[in-house]
Order: C-alpha cells, then sequence, then structure tokens
C-alpha cells in the first residue's frame, strides 16, 4: 500500500505578521490623513476660495479668525489669501505623494505634486510668520511660540527634502519630504488635537482664550513634534527590521490613525462643516 504524501500549508512568519501589520497601519494612518485634507479642503473653497472667486469676500466672514481678512488692507488681504488659498491645492493632492502606486506608475505627477507640496510650504511659512509677527495675527507671544517653531522648521525640511530629491538620494528624501509634509500640516494638525481636546472635555481643559493655557502650548507643539516622532519610529523600525521593533511602531502607528481619525472628526463637527453650511 503506498504511502499518502500529505503536504502542509506553510504557516506566515511572524516577521512577514509584524511588516504586514505595520504596513496596514501607516496605509490605515495616510488614509485618514486623505479624509481630513479632503475635508479641510472644502472647508477653505467655502471660506475663503469661493468668496474671493465670486468678489465677495468681506471681513464680516472672518470675524472667527485671530486676524482675518480686513476692508481695504490689501497687502495684508493679498498675503492672507496667498497663505490660505493655496492650501487647499495640496490638501487635495499631497496625500497622493505617499502612496507608493502612484510614485511607481506616476513619476512625473509625483515629482511636479511634490514640487507644489514643497513650493506652498515654504511661502506658507514665511507669510504665516509675517501674518503672525508683522501684523499681530496672534492672541499672546506665548501662545504663538509652537506655530513659529512649526514656521522656522518648515524651510529648514523643505530644503532638505529639495536637496536630497535634486541630488537622487531617495531614501533620505522620503524621510525629510515625511517630515515636510507633517510640518506643513501642522496648523491642521493642531486644529484636529485642540477640538478631540475639547470633545473629550466637553469645553476647555487648561485652554485659555489667548490660547496660551498649558492644553493650547502642549498641543502647540504636539501637532508637528508628536507625528514627527512616531514617523521617525516607523523609520528606526524599517531599518532595523527586527519583529518587536515593527510591533511597537505598527502599535503606536494604529493608535495615532485612531487619534487622527476622532481628530477629524472633531474639527469637522465643530469647525469645518458648521462653516461650509454658513459660507454655502
Amino acid at each position: 500500500m503506498s504511502e499518502l504524501s500529505i503536504s502542509h500549508p506553510k504557516l506566515p512568519s511572524i516577521h512577514s505578521i509584524s511588516q504586514a501589520w505595520l504596513s496596514g497601519a501607516i496605509n490605515s494612518w495616510i488614509s485618514v490623513i486623505f479624509l481630513g485634507q479632503w475635508l479641510f479642503a472644502l472647508y477653505i473653497f467655502a471660506q475663503f476660495t469661493l468668496p474671493w472667486l465670486s468678489g465677495q469676500i468681506d471681513e464680516s466672514q472672518f470675524t472667527h479668525m485671530i486676524r482675518g481678512y480686513k476692508n481695504g488692507e490689501t497687502i495684508n488681504n493679498a498675503v492672507l489669501l496667498l497663505h490660505v488659498i493655496p492650501v487647499m491645492l495640496i490638501s487635495l493632492s499631497a496625500t497622493f505623494q505617499f502612496v507608493p502606486m502612484v510614485r511607481q506608475r506616476f513619476p512625473v505627477f509625483h515629482r511636479w505634486n511634490g514640487r507644489l507640496l514643497l513650493a506652498v510650504g515654504f511661502f506658507g511659512a514665511i507669510s504665516g510668520l509675517y501674518m503672525t509677527w508683522a501684523i499681530g495675527s496672534r492672541l499672546s507671544d506665548l501662545g504663538a511660540l509652537g506655530v513659529t517653531l512649526n514656521g522656522i522648521l518648515i524651510p529648514v525640511f523643505v530644503y532638505l527634502a529639495w536637496r536630497t530629491a535634486v541630488n537622487r538620494n531617495f531614501d533620505l528624501h522620503r524621510r525629510y519630504a515625511v517630515h515636510a509634509f507633517i510640518l506643513i500640516n501642522g496648523v491642521w494638525s493642531f486644529r484636529l488635537y485642540l477640538m478631540s481636546w475639547y470633545m473629550i472635555h466637553q469645553g476647555p481643559f487648561g485652554n485659555s482664550r489667548q490660547i496660551d493655557g498649558p492644553a493650547d502650548i502642549a498641543i502647540s507643539f504636539a501637532s508637528y513634534l508628536l507625528p514627527m516622532a512616531i514617523a521617525q519610529l516607523v523609520f528606526w523600525a524599517e531599518k532595523h527590521r527586527a519583529n518587536w521593533t515593527s510591533f511597537v511602531a505598527s502599535i503606536t502607528v494604529s493608535l495615532m490613525a485612531l487619534l487622527t481619525l476622532f481628530g477629524v472628526y472633531a474639527a469637522s463637527t465643530m469647525m469645518w462643516m458648521p462653516r461650509v453650511q454658513a459660507a454655502l
């Protein structure tokens, strides 16, 4: 009697599981960012772009801002609109930079879209610093420190991302580009974290009207330093390729994706969508 040959299916290794989890966590975080960016773009379109295109923009529409559009202030208004409206463009397109299929199949789009992101980010940082410190778009000096450091770091990482791309050092370019993206969207993240904080506590808790309370200050720095630290953790896990580093990074990124999702929900329901409905 002949023996039956029984083949056992090969079970996935711990390494492949850890890598798959990390990849899935990163993709989930990117997807949530994509959703939040498009909702933010819709808000900018309704609040700024549409009134500007229709010639119906007026300072009465910006009473919720620290220092918004002012009738008759041509230069400062131009700086404001050049600071805000291009953000709509990069909110619609910047997240595509981190989709591998887009990078591989549409390299020309990836290059030009990256140039747009870096250019808008650079000029957005300069105009943001100008508005904060030259024309008084701040409620307090202490409360403006977080966004000021954010604005200073943006040109640094924009230059590093551009320079490493020119030198074709794509591994290092990827790292600097990710950090540049996080910094450019620091004010976006600040809205997510701040509205999450208010929703959790059902109101201010460690916050002040001048946005210089302990919670305000912590959130203003965490809005870019926290995601930058997590991105660096992912790079570290990818470099060492040990199972435990991948699992640690996967858990951290998964939690960050959930935090970002909650922040998108909080900012959308408490800020963006009510203003979109009022504008439209």
